[in-house]
């Protein structure tokens, strides 16, 4: 696994240390590679998981129940914005499920299926970051 990011949260580090969740391995790799996609994320827990700002706007939520498989909500915030005419970012790795113009989710079902996205989602944050900024 890559370096430690110097961006990791201990809050959200604590948060996870407490779940025994079946999927920690994945969800310390789906961490390491948000916060490795874009520095100027920040990690805090919002709505029961990992929560990923940009400039103090929430940008990505790690949805980790039901323990099933782990998921990646791409939004623009909790308020609800007027929608975009088209989605808000253009992707052709196939990884997004589109919600509406402005929210999308990842899913992954195990480590190799992250792994073997790592690099594309790690473009898809970076596009995502400056489309919702």
């Amino acid at each position: 696994m890559a370096e430690v990011p110097i961006n990791l949260s201990a809050e959200v580090t604590g948060f996870l240390d407490k779940l025994d969740h079946p999927f920690r391995k994945e969800i310390e790799q789906l961490r390491f590679i948000i916060l490795s996609a874009e520095t100027g994320l920040t990690e805090s827990i919002k709505w029961n998981g990992p929560n990923y700002s940009f400039a103090g706007e929430d940008r990505i939520t790690m949805r980790i129940h039901p323990p099933k498989q782990l998921q990646l909500i791409f939004h623009r915030g909790a308020k609800v914005k007027t929608q975009p005419k088209d989605k808000l970012i253009q992707e052709d790795f196939k990884l997004l499920v589109w919600k509406e113009n402005d929210r999308a989710v990842a899913s992954f079902k195990n480590g190799e299926e992250l792994m073997k996205s790592a690099d594309n989602l790690k473009s898809l944050i970076k596009s995502w970051i400056i489309a919702a900024s």
